[in-house]
């Protein structure tokens, strides 16, 4: 009962009261995400990298889309893991509190889309915590659980690759996250298109 009355009188960030407040109505506008992590442990784990892209009236808008490289130094050094694809790569990096901020903003009160998209979720909520941030409040939608409906099939698993094949959409070598936003965007729509959603 205190957690609870403690939590109402929380004085927030700006850009979460600003987040927060846009849901009060529903939006049309959907936005894929992936992340890259250095774990399936989203209690010890840490974001590597985050992309998204927007989608909407059935269109994947490339123009909107969002990248970034999250530095997480301390996390790579203490646990002897290697930072030559920070250091090398040409994405902008920013530390993680500026990096969620800017996801935070991007997404606004979009339906999020995603492969397991969970712990991408779980992921994101670790890191809002640490800012003295709650919870995403974002409605979302798995691709995974759509192909499964699809087939009536609710025990099988299906790797993004799997996915890809039996949906006839071309991988990219380029494995980074904004790649497979995309991936998951045109995934995303052909199964909206075969289950009749029409939202």
């Amino acid at each position: 009962m205190l957690d609870w009355i403690k939590n109402l009188n929380k004085e927030y960030p700006d850009f979460w009261k600003s987040y927060s407040s846009k849901f009060q109505k529903k939006s049309n506008r959907f936005v894929v995400i992936s992340t890259e992590t250095t774990g399936l442990n989203s209690s010890k784990d840490v974001i590597l990298s985050i992309g998204a892209i927007t989608i909407e009236n059935n269109a994947i808008l490339v123009g909107q889309s969002f990248e970034v490289i999250l530095l997480q130094y301390i996390f790579l050094h203490d646990n002897g893991i290697s930072n030559e694809f920070i250091v090398e790569s040409k994405l902008p990096k920013l530390g993680e509190p500026e990096a969620i901020k800017a996801f935070i903003e991007f997404i606004g009160n979009a339906i999020l889309v995603g492969h397991r998209i969970h712990f991408d979720i779980d992921m994101i909520n670790e890191a809002l915590y640490k800012m003295g941030c709650s919870r995403l409040k974002n409605e979302a939608i798995d691709i995974e659980i759509m192909y499964r409906k699809l087939i009536d099939n609710t025990d099988k698993q299906f790797s993004v690759d799997e996915l890809g094949k039996i949906l006839n959409v071309p991988r990219n070598e380029r494995h980074s996250s904004a790649e497979d936003a995309y991936t998951i965007a045109l995934m995303f729509l052909k199964l909206k298109s075969r289950l009749g959603i029409n939202i």
